[in-house]
């Protein structure tokens, strides 16, 4: 356990909403290693999507550090963090944000488009992810002409298609069948072992949480078990 790609130390995040001060983070401690998979658990409210949003950057801390594959990432200016995440990063969520006019790989590309690679570049990459997640005859279709699975596949290419070092997935499987959900997490195992990214999920289920190598545990903003020890996966 000597290689960190994610290091957090001293994490307190606390919203204000003006009437009360909800303390959502409360000295959170964190390592993932490189190609590790570990699954975030915990009841409602206990911080595990503050979590996730503060290690990635997508949201401010109060106070401690992030640490991204060596890189500060709360002391980088606002468009320097969004460009570091955009390179370095992948996210999945729950509710697939496809734009709906677009085909799948048009939205898997869209990535690509942004951050100015060149449009045959990008085309041929996105088609090349998405023959990898089992969907290259579903390149032209829209998202409303595919089922809950497909879609989740088309978001899981696009969070891929930047060959980013880390993927961050909140709540992956939280709307899809348990048989669809099965196939999702085989597909992520199948990607986390042969392209030694690191996945760090927030789920409610303790059948995803089992498929990953390491359950981390949190209740009320802070972590209870780090999964040291545990053989989960």
């Amino acid at each position: 356990m000597d290689d960190p790609i994610v290091k957090a130390v001293g994490i307190h995040k606390t919203y204000d909403t003006g009437q009360v001060k909800v303390n959502a983070l409360r000295g959170v401690d964190l390592s993932v290693q490189r190609g590790e998979m570990v699954a975030i658990m915990g009841p409602s409210g206990c911080g595990k999507t503050t979590m996730l949003n503060c290690l990635s950057g997508l949201d401010d801390v109060d106070s401690g550090q992030v640490v991204i594959d060596g890189v500060v990432l709360h002391s980088l200016p606002d468009d320097e963090r969004s460009d570091y995440r955009a390179r370095n990063m992948g996210f999945v969520f729950q509710l697939y944000n496809l734009l709906p006019v677009l085909s799948s790989v048009e939205n898997v590309e869209m990535p690509l488009l942004l951050s100015g690679m060149g449009a045959a570049e990008s085309r041929r990459r996105s088609l090349e992810i998405l023959e990898q997640v089992g969907l290259a005859e579903r390149a032209s279709h829209l998202p409303s002409e595919l089922s809950g699975g497909q879609r989740q596949r088309v978001t899981i290419a696009r969070a891929l298609v930047n060959k980013p070092s880390i993927i961050w997935a909140d709540e992956p499987t939280g709307d899809l069948d348990s048989e669809t959900a099965d196939e999702i997490m085989n597909l992520i195992i199948e990607l986390n072992r042969d392209n030694q990214q690191s996945f760090i999920l927030v789920t409610h289920s303790i059948d995803v949480g089992r498929m990953a190598h390491r359950i981390v545990r949190m209740r009320d903003g802070a972590i209870v078990d780090d999964g040291f020890g545990n053989n989960q996966g």
